[in-house]
């Protein structure tokens, strides 16, 4: 007699199961699958800029005048992070290294001076950045990682050049 007054209740909890399977996924997984996404995307930018900066550092040492070796180091540099300025629709120009509150430079590649480990040698040094603030890689994200990237990834690297000639 049990058994059968159990099966002749109406059943009012049809489909609660996917119901909740479809705001869990959207209120729990979907987000915790976005930030992922974006914090690989966000590691793979910085080692883009990491290379774009070894690679510009590592083509100022060709042979040639300071202009010749600052223009190779900053045409390594953009092909290094070519993705990076597609995406953000800039264009690779060298200028000054970004300033807060100044102008913004993807690349900056700075004129042969004393470095500063030896005084008898001159450096020159490569900075890429890219401006995440500006250009996040999923909108809304800019705010949940701003605290933690600041205003720009950014990567430098600095050569020692022989200017001697031997």
């Amino acid at each position: 007699m049990k058994a059968r007054s159990l099966h002749a209740r109406p059943f009012r909890q049809r489909g609660v199961a996917a119901i909740e399977f479809a705001l869990i996924f959207l209120l729990g997984v979907l987000p915790l699958l976005l930030i992922t996404l974006t914090g690989a995307l966000i590691f793979a930018a910085q080692q883009s800029l990491s290379l774009a900066s070894a690679e510009g550092a590592r083509a100022a040492l060709q042979y040639g005048s300071i202009t010749q070796r600052q223009t190779n180091a900053c045409n390594a540099a953009q092909r290094s992070m070519a993705w990076l300025l597609t995406y953000a629709n800039e264009n690779g120009n060298c200028g000054a290294p970004a300033t807060p509150g100044g102008s913004y430079a993807p690349i900056a590649v700075s004129a042969a001076a004393t470095c500063p480990t030896n005084a008898n040698a001159q450096c020159i040094t490569v900075v890429a950045s890219f401006d995440y603030n500006n250009h996040p890689f999923i909108p809304g994200t800019r705010t949940l990682y701003g605290w933690a990237l600041g205003s720009n990834l950014s990567s430098t690297a600095t050569v020692q050049l022989d200017l001697s000639g031997n």
